[in-house]
């Protein structure tokens, strides 16, 4: 009797969250996305999203940013804390700079970032490039609109004017630590940490935490993540942040 030689199976495929709120546009994404990923569960809220990355620790999470309960980047935040480490996109209808730099501060490296207008073929481009520990942004936010948009907050204090105490707590707001995590790292309570957090804002004029990020990076007290230009990608190494 001749022996049937075993059939090996296939590379198994890359497994895909998927999660936006609005029904027809998760439907159609999924579509796109199973012609070469395993789109393996589909969320309609942040707090559905967090549920099921935690079950199903996806290699790739592709999330909407603004989603009811728990936004994208929240839950993302929240998803980070628990120990998983998937790669994330992001999908968003907003060319806003500020939402895509609060979306990278949340993630650190290789995030991508993707307009749903634009989605479809961007969004494979976005995830087989966060795959290879590189970042991507869509080309309608380039590095010069985000620059742009730093540079029209003008402070009326220098960052010389804030305490050593407040630099520090800046900071670490900037890096999308929580005020427990502040309090934490500070060794302070946390209704010590937001009143500082209330005083900066005060100081500088501000009244958002995206402004306040935007802020400490003008003073050096983060690192601007790395943007490519439109139809550049980075080879090599991952950017560092």
């Amino acid at each position: 009797m001749v022996a049937v030689p075993k059939v090996r199976p296939s590379e198994k495929p890359i497994g895909v969250l998927l999660a936006d709120d609005h029904q027809i546009l998760l439907d159609g994404l999924k579509e796109v996305l199973e012609k070469e990923f395993a789109v393996v569960a589909c969320a309609s809220s942040g707090k559905e999203l967090v549920s099921l990355a935690l079950k199903h620790k996806p290699t790739v999470i592709v999330t909407d940013v603004g989603m009811p309960e728990v936004d994208g980047i929240e839950a993302v935040c929240q998803i980070r804390k628990a120990g998983i480490t998937s790669k994330v996109v992001f999908l968003t209808m907003l060319d806003d700079p500020a939402v895509a730099l609060r979306a990278y501060q949340s993630v650190g490296a290789a995030v991508g970032y993707v307009l749903k207008s634009c989605a479809g073929t961007e969004l494979i481009s976005a995830i087989r490039e966060v795959l290879a520990g590189r970042t991507y942004i869509t080309p309608r936010i380039t590095n010069e609109v985000l620059q742009a948009c730093l540079q029209n907050l003008k402070p009326d204090h220098a960052s010389e004017g804030l305490t050593s105490r407040q630099t520090e707590v800046l900071r670490l707001i900037a890096h999308g630590k929580t005020m427990k995590e502040v309090a934490a790292a500070l060794d302070i309570s946390t209704r010590t940490a937001e009143a500082h957090k209330y005083q900066i804002m005060h100081d500088l004029g501000v009244n958002s935490v995206a402004q306040l990020v935007q802020f400490a990076i003008q003073q050096g007290l983060i690192a601007l993540p790395f943007l490519p230009q439109p139809g550049i990608r980075e080879r090599g190494k991952p950017p560092m942040h």
